[in-house]
């Protein structure tokens, strides 16, 4: 089996293959071997476990999962890498690797075709342009996941795992609790990574709820609602919600105060999910009965 966080490996496997890391893909290999293992051991709870794998790259983390896991499915976007994954991963009967988009793939197709409908987990190594499209299309879509083990950006990884109340938080720290519990596991150089990215990683796992903690009326508007407050955070919520919703500014002020017990000059950081939560649900009543309409809807 390859030893494949040696750099002469890599090197040596690359250049078999005629192979160049796609900056356009954001292509980084992990050569620090005591990170997939770590990575593996957090995403897989059981023997029979089943996997799914998002850019398994040259195989690393693909062969640490497929030790421990009973299935793993990896999903390779860049084709030319599907031969190399051939040779790395053929002392492993249990992995099944697709070419294609994760964003475009039916993952619950994937699900029933590979997994037999069972619950699975998610471990992947994204890029970091996209992983935060990647986690909102694992969640929105409500598979039958129970955690989902990513490594990000760090600062992405923060914002992600941030309270309410800190300046980290953002809309995407909100959206992603309201599906899951967001965990910090361990922080990764740059130096770990071929070639080095510029900035550090880490890798958290996201404990997928079974149900959303509260009673949502409309998610879509949940999260317009969070996104729009969010678009100027400086700003006070009524001046974002105004603007955004297409409702006077007096209107949506008596709202906040009178039906959400929120204060009109609060700042998007300073409000947990759940007056997130009563803030849409009310002006979700609030549009439909009135016949506004959330822009974009």
């Amino acid at each position: 089996m390859y030893k494949l966080s040696n750099i002469n490996t890599v090197k040596s496997l690359m250049q078999k293959y005629n192979m160049t890391f796609s900056k356009s893909l954001g292509q980084n290999f992990l050569i620090n071997p005591s990170v997939c293992p770590r990575m593996a051991l957090n995403t897989i709870t059981k023997p029979d476990a089943c996997v799914l794998e998002i850019g398994p790259g040259i195989g690393v983390l693909t062969q640490e999962l497929a030790k421990l896991a009973g299935k793993v499915v990896a999903v390779e976007y860049d084709k030319r890498l599907l031969p190399l994954l051939s040779e790395t991963l053929a002392d492993f009967d249990n992995v099944s690797v697709i070419n294609n988009d994760i964003l475009k793939l039916d993952l619950r197709k994937v699900a029933n075709d590979y997994f037999n409908g069972q619950n699975f987990s998610v471990c992947a190594n994204l890029p970091y342009y996209i992983s935060s499209s990647i986690i909102m299309k694992l969640l929105e879509d409500k598979l039958p996941i129970d955690c989902i083990t990513i490594m990000l950006q760090k600062e992405m990884a923060q914002r992600i795992c941030a309270k309410p109340g800190t300046r980290a938080v953002g809309a995407i720290s909100l959206c992603i609790s309201y599906y899951a519990e967001p965990e910090l596991l361990f922080n990764v150089s740059k130096g770990s990574f071929m070639p080095a990215p510029k900035v550090d990683s880490s890798v958290i796992k996201l404990n997928v709820r079974k149900k959303p903690l509260y009673n949502v009326l409309s998610e879509k508007t949940l999260f317009k609602i969070i996104e729009l407050c969010f678009a100027n955070r400086r700003k006070m919520i009524s001046n974002n919600l105004s603007s955004g919703l297409n409702i006077p500014k007096a209107k949506v002020e008596d709202v906040l105060k009178n039906n959400c017990s929120v204060m009109p000059d609060m700042r998007a950081e300073q409000l947990s999910l759940e007056q997130f939560v009563h803030i849409s649900n009310v002006f979700f009543e609030v549009m439909k009965n009135g016949k506004e309409k959330i822009e974009g809807n």
